[in-house]
């Protein structure tokens, strides 16, 4: 008896039977799409608040960190040619290595090029990408570049690209990140997601594939998780003002990272502004006292900040914010910058108060937390712990990742619950009492 074909057709994987990987696009293919090259140049016409600051850096001749970048977006937003030559002049030098930068050049600023031009860096950049297979699989910005380098070079390759964006979409994201995802391991550094959104973008507008939908859960939370994973107080350098990202190291923040942070925070939006997530997004971003105006940062917000997008007040958010999937909780006592903090992630545990970062040791305790009708704390051991709770949610950290545990409620039945990937129990106490609670590990 024959099988048919519709039934075959079910039971194969639904990216394997619709997915092209052969890119034919119209250049620009990088970034800005026929939409978002309309909006910059707009700006440009406009004289907005954030092409200001931009002309000047660039027309004042300021050192620029990514100047293949920076002045190859000038070019597309202004039309001058002379700074598209720019950007091809700086990425024939031997001392330009970047291939994410070498992409953009190749791919914004090909109108400006001679044939020889194209040749030479068309050939440096095909010689870059076949040196840039990663070594580690949770390396997004060698992968992202390596998509970049491949799109744009698309009409110089007899199979338009496919030989290097099927593996890294198939094998790469399906076949390891997605899966890192699916079962709660880390998978993509916090340091790391403007890449990937930056991959994202790019696929989607030269493939049509929405990666996001291989792991729905994960990307519905990013916008949330993302930005509540900010200390309350910002940061004033001498540009402008940072919202600080998590980090662990000691010293004084990394600019470069809350830069990075906040682009992504941009491109999300950029990617999805429908969303409810995005619209808080875009109520937090849209501050200009965090418009980022050193020469690092100013291009990705002029490239990637919409201020005519409306967004929703971050005020409204929840003051407790727990992920199971990542197991990431944080939670404040206010939306105000003087609000007291704590953040529970990638199993660091840290306190924000009176303006300083305290990291707590793996498996400290620390003093119960009240944030509104949530009680957090700190089990002092991870087999068992006993507490009083007068909140309605609890949340109990430092234990076994994935576990039963017995909960016992003063005067109610003995119950099951299971810990999350990042070992949080969540308990629900009945409202308006005060009571006893034990926890013990269940015997496997």
């Amino acid at each position: 008896m024959r099988t048919p074909l519709a039934i075959l057709l079910l039971a194969a994987p639904l990216w394997a039977q619709s997915d092209e990987y052969r890119v034919y696009t119209d250049p620009p293919r990088l970034l800005l799409a026929p939409q978002r090259l309309r909006l910059v140049q707009r700006e440009r016409e406009r004289d907005s608040l954030r092409w200001q600051p931009f002309n000047a850096l660039i027309s004042g001749g300021a050192a620029m960190p990514e100047p293949g970048f920076a002045w190859g977006l000038y070019y597309r937003a202004s039309r001058e040619t002379a700074w598209g030559k720019k950007a091809v002049d700086w990425a024939l030098t031997d001392d330009a290595k970047d291939l994410r930068q070498l992409a953009l050049v190749f791919d914004w600023c090909t109108p400006v090029m001679t044939p020889a031009q194209i040749d030479r860096l068309g050939a440096k950049l095909e010689h870059a990408l076949a040196a840039s297979m990663p070594t580690e699989a949770s390396d997004l910005r060698r992968q992202s570049a390596r998509a970049f380098a491949a799109i744009a070079l698309a009409d110089r390759l007899p199979d338009h690209g496919q030989s290097v964006l099927q593996p890294l979409i198939e094998q790469w994201w399906r076949g390891q990140i997605v899966k890192k995802l699916n079962a709660g391991t880390p998978a993509i550094p916090r340091d790391q997601v403007y890449a990937l959104l930056e991959l994202l973008h790019a696929v989607r507008d030269n493939l049509k594939i929405d990666l996001r939908e291989d792991v729905p859960e994960y990307f519905k939370s990013l916008p949330t998780d993302h930005l509540v994973s900010h200390y309350p107080a910002p940061y004033p350098a001498a540009e402008n003002e940072y919202r600080v990202p998590i980090y662990v190291r000691d010293g004084e923040p990394d600019l470069t990272d809350a830069a990075l942070s906040r682009a992504a925070e941009l491109a999300m939006v950029a990617y999805d502004s429908n969303a409810a997530e995005t619209q808080f997004l875009q109520g937090w971003l849209m501050q200009d006292r965090f418009l980022m105006r050193g020469g690092f940062g100013l291009p990705y917000e002029f490239l990637w900040a919409n201020p005519y997008q409306p967004g929703l007040s971050y005020f409204q958010m929840p003051l407790v914010y727990h992920n199971s999937l990542t197991g990431h909780l944080f939670a404040r006592t206010s939306w105000d910058e003087d609000a007291k903090w704590l953040g529970y992630f990638d199993g660091q545990l840290q306190l924000f108060r009176d303006g300083k970062i305290e990291t707590l040791k793996s498996g400290a305790a620390t003093e119960p937390v009240h944030v509104g009708e949530a009680l957090i704390l700190s089990a002092r051991e991870k087999d068992a712990t006993r507490f009083r709770a007068d909140a309605e949610g609890v949340f109990v950290l430092n234990l076994t990742p994935h576990a039963r545990y017995d909960v016992e409620i003063d005067d109610q039945e003995l119950r099951e619950e299971q810990t999350d990937v990042g070992g949080t129990l969540v308990v629900a106490v009945p409202e308006g009492i005060a009571t006893g609670i034990r926890v013990k590990r269940r015997a496997e």
